[in-house]
């Protein structure tokens, strides 16, 4: 009967416990009662595998995670609880782990697995919500190689609350983590998809000021001065994973705060995570116009945005795409975000002299093809990006401007010749992050008037618009959105448009003339993902300036 139960479990959708109580004819509840006579083996439902947390002295969670496994503590010693008992290579591992022939109680693995996620959810909060804990010891050196097993391991409440941050920021996909201090303690916000959520509050002000310091000396920074701000960065494995984090400590009435950035500089490397435009979310005619220009011999590409625009992943996707043997690509970043493979990449240190410019002065010397340069910053970055796309070489770079005709005026602010940056511009990207809706809880929603107006004023047929709004949900943490996508105005400098910007024509003409030509404003193309329910209206009206 067993055999032939572990024979047809999976093939059919059915666990082993549900094939097993099949063959004997009962519920797979009744299974707690048989299993123990029939086979030398509890079998526990959810309850019994909950009411306790797993004991972790011989397997680390992840493996428990990856391989099935509750680790349940009983009188006398573990009983490992594992989906299928008669499974010998896993019986083999756990016995090379555990010194002996471990004892055994089997469970289905969605119990299993649901009871390792709340385990997991009890293992970081552990420390954090402002418990009372003794007076924490000595900073460890824990923070740097952050997993679940090192948190519930620490004796440290603070290491607990630093790392227990760190660790949920990555799980969750936020790119910033903030340490607000005020009267009452400290909060935790992530800056998940653009926007802050607050996610833990430790509210003890003593234990506030040692939380900072715990981030100043992960960062190698002056635990001792508290007056002005202090920049760092510290690197850290998170998991399995290598992650590098830029810190900015401010002081403030309440003490300090802090903000770290994280930069997993491995994601490219990720076969699931290829980098390319289409990943990005744009639009197939953003994405073709992006390509074209990208693949100029020479000359620059420049994107533009906010801050956290997604301006230097944009530039990454096109390197990415573009990139051979037969070319020596070279970068020069503040901080290196990604690594590239078979790119030369080149952080930007102040403090020993190498600047965006100094840079860009060597790189020119080492023979590129290609060049990113992280961000014009200066009028001497400026002209050399300028000199360096009409000597031959194709340049990609980012700059500060809130549209693409507002970047011809920020070159215009740093005194470079008009005639030579329009003469070394292939053309120029506009982008902006949008918040997708949640796909898990997006519901159908009818257009207001004023919004039906709008679409169709934008060119859009009533009868093409699909409207959705998501209520919010466990998934996207109940904001209603999850996941960014990119959209990108797309600006071609050809001849008659360079013709137009040096003889100084009227802005509204030069829009005319970008519309006859077919580039879509970033405005419209924000509509269009309205249109088909992939965001809503209050989304783009939050990122996108209508004026």
């Amino acid at each position: 009967m067993l055999a032939a139960a572990r024979a047809r479990a999976g093939s059919g959708g059915r666990t082993l416990a549900q094939e097993v109580a099949a063959a004997a004819g009962i519920a797979v509840e009744a299974l707690q009662g048989l299993s123990q006579s029939a086979f030398g083996l509890p079998y526990l439902a959810l309850p019994a595998l909950c009411a306790a947390p797993p004991q972790l002295a011989q397997l680390g969670f992840s493996d428990c995670v990856g391989r099935g496994i509750y680790p349940l503590a009983q009188p006398g010693g573990v009983l490992f609880v594992v989906a299928d008992p008669w499974d010998e290579p896993l019986l083999q591992w756990l016995s090379s782990r555990s010194g002996g022939y471990p004892a055994l109680g089997w469970a289905a693995l969605a119990d299993i697995e649901a009871a390792l996620a709340q385990a997991q959810a009890g293992i970081k909060a552990s420390g954090q919500l402002g418990q009372r804990i003794a007076p924490a010891g000595a900073a460890t050196d824990g923070g740097k190689a952050i997993s679940l097993e090192s948190i519930e391991r620490s004796s440290s409440a603070v290491v607990r609350f630093v790392d227990s941050a760190i660790y949920d920021a990555l799980q969750a996909g936020a790119s910033d983590i903030h340490f607000e201090c005020d009267r009452a303690g400290v909060r935790v916000k992530l800056r998940l998809d653009g926007v802050l959520a607050v996610v833990a509050e430790l509210a003890d002000p003593q234990r506030a000021e040692e939380v900072i310091s715990r981030i100043k000396v992960l960062a190698q920074l002056d635990i001792a001065e508290r007056r002005v701000p202090q920049d760092g960065r510290f690197r850290a494995a998170v998991g399995r994973r290598e992650l590098d984090f830029r810190v900015s400590v401010m002081p403030s009435i309440h003490g300090e705060d802090a903000v770290l950035r994280l930069l997993d500089k491995t994601q490219l490397h990720d076969a699931a995570n290829v980098i390319s435009l289409a990943s990005l979310g744009l639009d197939d005619d953003a994405i073709t116009r992006i390509r074209r220009l990208a693949r100029k011999p020479h000359g620059m590409l420049l994107v533009t945005g906010p801050t956290g625009s997604g301006k230097t992943t944009t530039l990454y996707a096109a390197l990415s795409e573009i990139r051979t043997e037969q070319d020596k690509i070279i970068t020069i970043e503040d901080p290196v975000e990604y690594e590239l493979p078979g790119v030369l990449q080149i952080p930007v240190n102040e403090k020993k002299g190498l600047t965006f410019s100094q840079g860009l002065r060597s790189i020119l010397r080492h023979d590129p093809d290609k060049i990113l340069v992280g961000e014009i910053r200066d009028p001497e970055t400026a002209e050399i990006a300028v000199q360096a796309a009409l000597t031959g070489h194709l340049v990609f770079t980012t700059v500060h401007a809130n549209s693409v005709f507002d970047v011809i005026s920020r070159f215009a602010h740093m005194d470079i010749d008009l005639y030579s940056v329009m003469s070394a511009l292939n053309g120029i990207v506009a982008q902006r992050l949008i918040r997708s809706n949640c796909p898990r809880c997006a519901q159908p929603e009818a257009p207001a008037p004023a919004l039906r107006d709008r679409l169709l004023a934008a060119g859009i047929a009533p009868d093409g618009v699909r409207l959705a709004r998501s209520p919010g949900c466990e998934h996207c943490r109940h904001t209603g959105y999850k996941g960014r996508r990119a959209i990108a105005e797309v600006l071609p400098v050809g001849d008659s448009l360079r013709a137009m910007i040096l003889r100084r024509a009227d802005v509204a003409d030069i829009k005319r003339h970008a519309l006859e030509l077919g580039v879509r404003p970033l405005a419209l193309r924000a509509l269009d993902l309205v249109a088909c329910g992939a965001t809503t209206i209050d989304e783009v009206e939050r990122v996108v300036d209508y004026d």
